[in-house]
């Protein structure tokens, strides 16, 4: 199949050569192209240039975009898509007053995913799951990280895992699997944490690595969760089987995980809402990306990921979702990119290259995804028309989305009936 796009007002996030992340002061740029064409074969794009050159060049599908923004499709580097129910009555609960650690210590938070994702079958999941991958691919992500985490138990984090694998087998979109170890301590080991830290190590760790499915860990390294010790002893048992960590960190306080991902070699450290000056150092000595969810704050009215902070230091960020039950309901990247322009003072030059190559550096993907460059996969996004890329964020309670081009196959995602699946 080829697809030829044509008279594309502004083609956005264009490298002739395989950029793979972008950094600090670099992050204000933003490469387009004018009056442009793009031509896809397969799932790849092959060429791309200003339309006095597209003459000669014949497609079988051919996108008449004028007055239209073309750019790489979101890539959404943390989510938990995969889960059972809501908890729509903790929405309420914290519309009252309580806060997300209150409703935790009362056994609700995680462990209410927990509970609904045991009871759940595996095939149920996976239809309420990949139902929610598809609404979010008509809202323009084609590439998502998927976690574990709601399992709590070997046998449900398993589940997940193969649910997980199921929908890459079965979506067009890019997916990266992630084993959230250590999300939070079950109610039967709330005074035995040690012991659920070796079922993790000694257990769900080895039987994961079995099923080839992952090859990333995480831990939510916080006050009430798992400290720093119990963080590096789930790092080291991963790495015996070449996990590398994307790990949960100042969230709500700031324990040192930064530094310890770096040490580890981590390819993300995600949340970030509380910063200091250590944790800006320990970055700067490391490839270690970090990722902002600005949704998460919105939703918990906490702080927001100080981005100035960390672009100023000449670091790279990403920004993502964390689209889960509790804290961030919505995997809609489009407000994300938003939120990062309107919250973390963010530019649209910046939070644009932080939803696209750089959330896909925050998944091992940046090599192929992330960027309008010859020979990367065509994962892209065509807008409705547009006076300029700035509106996206601008206009943030709007859809700018007409179509998506996913793993080279043109999608209507007006069409209810259109879906996703290979």
């Amino acid at each position: 199949m080829s697809i030829l796009i044509k008279n594309i007002k502004q083609l956005v996030q264009v490298h002739d050569y395989n950029v793979m992340i972008v950094k600090g002061e670099d992050m204000k740029t933003l490469p387009v192209l004018e009056n442009a064409y793009l031509y896809i074969e397969h799932d790849t794009i092959i060429e791309y240039g200003d339309m006095e050159y597209c003459h000669g060049i014949e497609a079988e599908t051919i996108i008449d975009a004028t007055g239209k923004i073309v750019l790489p499709a979101w890539c959404d580097s943390h989510t938990h898509i995969v889960y059972a129910g809501n908890r729509t009555s903790e929405f309420v609960d914290r519309i009252n007053g309580l806060s997300y650690e209150d409703i935790a210590n009362r056994g609700g938070g995680i462990l209410n995913s927990a509970k609904l994702l045991q009871d759940t079958s595996e095939d149920d999941l996976y239809e309420q799951s990949i139902n929610r991958l598809e609404e979010l691919i008509r809202m323009g992500t084609c590439a998502f990280e998927i976690k574990t985490g709601y399992g709590l138990t070997v046998d449900a984090e398993l589940k997940m895992l193969r649910v997980i694998k199921r929908i890459k087998q079965e979506s067009l979109a890019k997916i990266t699997p992630t084993l959230l170890a250590a999300h939070a301590i079950p109610a039967e080991y709330k005074d035995k944490k040690e012991d659920y830290i070796k079922l993790i190590t000694d257990e769900l760790i080895p039987e994961a690595s079995k099923l080839n499915i992952s090859h990333y860990i995480d831990v939510f390294c916080e006050k009430g969760y798992f400290d720093l010790n119990d963080t590096e002893a789930i790092l080291k048992a991963a790495a015996e089987y070449n996990m590398k960590p994307k790990i949960h960190v100042n969230q709500f306080n700031i324990l040192g995980g930064v530094g310890l991902g770096a040490k580890y070699d981590a390819l993300s450290v995600d949340h970030l809402e509380e910063l200091d000056d250590n944790d800006i150092k320990a970055l700067k000595k490391s490839e270690t990306i970090p990722v902002a969810l600005p949704g998460c704050s919105y939703f918990l009215s906490i702080p927001y990921t100080p981005a100035r902070k960390i672009i100023d230091a000449g670091l790279p960020l990403a920004i993502a979702t964390d689209y889960n039950p509790g804290s961030a309901p919505s995997g809609n990247m489009n407000f994300i990119v938003s939120a990062a322009c309107v919250k973390l003072k963010m530019t649209p030059e910046e939070a644009i290259n932080a939803a696209t190559i750089n959330g896909a550096y925050a998944m091992g993907i940046s090599n192929m995804y992330g960027s309008i460059t010859r020979g990367k996969k065509a994962n892209l996004i065509i807008t409705k028309p547009l006076s300029d890329y700035s509106e996206i964020p601008y206009a943030f309670g709007h859809n700018p989305i007409e179509q998506v081009i996913i793993n080279g196959q043109l999608k209507d995602i007006k069409n209810p009936e259109e879906n996703f699946r290979i």
